[in-house]
């Protein structure tokens, strides 16, 4: 009886020390995962905030849509500029400015038109996936949005707005924890999620993890 009694109570403190040492390392390892998978987020977001700026400055205005934006980056062009040599310290001295060393042959300046996918990102450079949610536990999409919003001081200013909701990208993983990031979240007043830009406010086109 005695023996019984003391597997049962190595039993139940080798069970009790899983669940405390589950309970401890739970949150760990579920911030780890989260900050792997927001890292890659992040990266596209920025890609897309670069996408479009540099589709507003051709346009005046935000893609309205990822196909709009993959169509711009596959088809259209801009200046890419070729360098060849630079100005001495002696010339920069004599006043001497690129555009008359050019003249002079002393350096090179060559623009040459390539797709806007090309110049921003590189020909690897996938336009049609910049749309996905990378390390999703299953294919989603970003949200995207264009809006046009008036300044306090009267101007009016063209915005958008791409963003990822927690749970698309982390609904795999401990519930609890995923609802105690969109609780504070929502307690704090911000995007329960990762976004660039904002349709709510002029900011830049700030990311809210910068």
């Amino acid at each position: 009886m005695k023996v019984t009694l003391n597997i049962l109570l190595a039993v139940a403190v080798i069970v009790m020390g899983y669940i405390c040492y589950g309970s401890i390392m739970d949150p760990i390892e579920f911030k780890k995962e989260r900050e792997k998978r927001e890292e890659a987020i992040i990266a596209r977001l920025i890609d897309i905030r670069k996408a479009q700026i540099e589709y507003k400055n051709i346009h005046g205005e935000h893609a309205g849509s990822f196909d709009d934006l993959a169509k711009f980056l596959n088809e259209e062009k801009l200046p890419f500029l070729i360098k060849e040599g630079v100005l001495t310290d002696e010339q920069l001295e004599s006043g001497m400015t690129e555009q008359e060393a050019v003249k002079k042959g002393l350096i090179k300046r060559d623009t040459f038109w390539v797709t806007a996918k090309d110049t921003l990102f590189g020909r690897d450079f996938s336009a049609e996936q910049l749309r996905m949610v990378p390390m999703a536990p299953k294919p989603v999409q970003f949200k995207m949005d264009t809006v046009t919003l008036t300044s306090g001081s009267g101007y009016v200013i063209k915005v958008f707005e791409a963003a990822v909701p927690y749970d698309d990208y982390l609904g795999d993983l401990d519930a609890q924890q995923v609802y105690n990031l969109k609780d504070k979240a929502e307690k704090l007043d911000r995007y329960a999620g990762l976004r660039v830009g904002s349709l709510t406010e002029i900011n830049n086109n700030a990311g809210n993890w910068e």
